[in-house]
């Protein structure tokens, strides 16, 4: 099947800080929707129907499923069946830093992890290079030089164009950038922070830092794992089944469901309507407001949310009376 010839002219494509590198305000996440567990058709319809809307970039790391390694085998399989002639038009990332393997080469940050990581995703992919590879996490057990010059050395071998980070705090991605700058190494091109509503840290303790160095910002669980949705809004109904609350194997807890947050995204729902948005719609649009966000991260399940999530970019523009209700209801830091 064709994609749609028109897809480009669907969205405004965002420069990634400095670089060259152009993402589609929305991008597709694999974390916990391409598992082991998921169906394969739902998932190729979802990335297919995301394709087809202008979403270029898909977003993995070693470790997504479940089962570990389970997602990028997926998308693999996808870009095998769907993707062949296209693979050009992608920007495909991946990351390593979580644990994959057992022993003491099997995590964090050292050299030897991320070269062998790498290696394995590739081939789980059955791709020559990924466009953008992230150190998953900080490592305080090796050296911050380590970790970075296997960042350039995965680049300049060819396995990667793009070196990334995720989940570095300021003075630490300051740290980071500065070591880069010193040896003259590949630059980070991007950071992957958790940006919410719920969690505002990067507002005052990283985008500063990226801007400064010239780095753009990709945020992940921009709908806080579905709790800036109106799925838990149904008192009748709390913890719907199909939600990732109910999931055994998701890190939303039903305990995260609390009166306090349900109360104040209904009180959300109601500013959303009015500006003729879902809460997710009116979510995702929020953490676009700011121009150092390059693109926001969101992990559908189906095709329907994936269009969902992306009529938010029907409307991206805030009052100052509508952001100065969001900032009562989900205090800045």
């Amino acid at each position: 099947m064709a994609f749609d010839d028109q897809r480009y002219e669907q969205l405004d494509y965002r420069r990634c800080g400095t670089s060259g590198l152009f993402l589609p305000p929305i991008s597709l996440g694999m974390w916990h929707n391409f598992g082991t567990r998921a169906d394969h058709d739902t998932c190729r319809e979802m990335m297919r129907t995301a394709f087809d809307s202008g979403v270029t970039h898909f977003d993995l790391a070693n470790n997504y499923g479940p089962e570990p390694g389970s997602a990028e085998e997926r998308v693999g399989r996808i870009l095998r069946e769907d993707f062949a002639g296209y693979r050009d038009e992608l920007i495909i990332s991946t990351k390593a830093g979580y644990r994959m393997w057992p022993g003491p080469y099997g995590e964090w940050g050292s050299k030897k992890y991320l070269a062998a990581s790498l290696d394995q995703s590739l081939k789980r992919m059955g791709l020559e290079y990924v466009d953008i590879f992230y150190s998953h996490r900080p490592d305080p057990g090796t050296p911050l030089e380590e970790t970075l010059g296997a960042l350039d050395l995965i680049v300049k071998q060819g396995k990667a164009l793009y070196a990334g980070v995720s989940n570095y705090r300021g003075a630490f991605f300051v740290q980071a950038a500065e070591t880069v700058k010193r040896h003259d190494w590949t630059p980070i091109t991007i950071h992957q922070p958790c940006y919410n509503m719920m969690h505002r840290w990067i507002e005052a303790g990283l985008l500063e830092y990226t801007a400064q160095y010239g780095a753009g910002v990709i945020v992940f669980s921009p709908l806080a794992q579905g709790l800036l949705t109106n799925k838990y809004l149904d008192p009748s109904n709390p913890i719907p089944r199909a939600s990732r609350a109910a999931d055994p194997d998701g890190f939303l807890k039903k305990e995260a469901v609390t009166e306090d947050v349900v109360s104040r995204v209904r009180k959300l729902a109601n500013l959303a309507q009015s500006r003729g948005q879902t809460v997710a719609q009116l979510a995702i649009a929020w953490v676009l407001r700011d121009p150092r966000v390059t693109s926001a991260l969101i992990g559908a399940r189906t095709p329907e949310q994936v269009k969902d999530c992306l009529g938010a970019l029907d409307n991206l523009a805030f009052t100052r009376d509508e952001l100065a209700i969001i900032d009562a209801l989900f205090p800045a830091y």
